[in-house]
């Protein structure tokens, strides 16, 4: 009886060992499965949401819930362009570590919603986005879609930019921006446009007719947007050619009018 019942101890103790040898490694994988992959819309597991927890002490305004979906891509296009970052929606482990660096140091990237161009302390209770005190930049509405307060956003940061033919087209970050180039910039930080579009692209874009937030005017020659009742536009005026925000409307006669689709 003694004989056996060392026998099934040392079984005990080596079935133990085993599960201690498997564990182990697993615990390590956990540990260390961060910024091992690109994560993008449809990715899930805890690598997304510890980078969504590191947007959010960054400054961004994310919900950690290890679901990498549009908002999480509208976060993450707003963090590549206060980065430097080519502005594509996708987290390389390379940005997710800079995410991670970011947090940990305190480092406040974002200011809470929209990124670089967006002051989320500045409150607009009117139903159409205003020009700011430095006469350069837009507030958005506080009632507007997130979508549109990233698209302004993303206009921001782009305003003190000089016109350029064809800026825009070849890299979101450039020196300089056209009018389709300009359009294609803010719509991209809105989350509406994956790659630019010239003017005759943006002619069958979306969809037919005014949008109750965005409308797009484009005609083989010239586009620009009317975004929540503020013209970006990079025609010419006392501010300069570039694209910049006008409060006066232009006419739409001979442009297509499109709209992103539920906006």
């Amino acid at each position: 009886m003694a004989r056996q019942e060392l026998v099934r101890v040392i079984r005990a103790c080596v079935a133990v060992a085993a599960m201690a040898v498997l564990l182990v490694p697993a615990s390590a994988d956990a540990r260390t499965a961060y910024a091992k992959r690109t994560l993008h819309v449809g990715s899930q597991g805890s690598d997304v949401k510890l980078f969504q927890k590191y947007l959010k002490q960054a400054g961004f305004k994310t919900r950690p819930d290890g679901v990498f979906g549009s908002a999480t891509k509208r976060v993450v296009l707003q963090f590549e362009r206060q980065a430097g970052r080519r502005a594509d929606g996708r987290a390389t482990p390379a940005e997710q570590r800079l995410a991670r660096k970011a947090a940990l140091n305190g480092d406040v990237m974002g200011h809470g919603s929209g990124g670089q161009g967006y002051d989320a302390s500045t409150s607009n209770p009117t139903e159409k986005a205003t020009i700011a005190s430095d006469g350069r930049t837009a507030v958005a509405p506080d009632s507007a879609p997130q979508q549109v307060k990233d698209a302004i956003a993303a206009a921001n940061e782009i305003t003190d930019k000089p016109y350029k033919y064809g800026g825009g087209h070849g890299s979101w970050q450039d020196s300089g921006y056209d009018c389709s180039g300009s359009v294609s910039y803010a719509l991209h930080g809105g989350g509406f446009l994956d790659q630019p579009l010239d003017s005759t692209g943006f002619e069958s874009w979306g969809s037919a007719g005014k949008g109750q937030w965005i409308t797009v005017y484009a005609n083989s020659g010239h586009a620009y947007a009317v975004i929540a009742g503020l013209r970006f536009d990079t025609s010419g005026d006392s501010q300069g050619t570039g694209p910049r925000w006008h409060t006066d409307m232009r006419s739409g006669s001979g442009y297509v009018v499109r709209h992103p689709d539920g906006f």
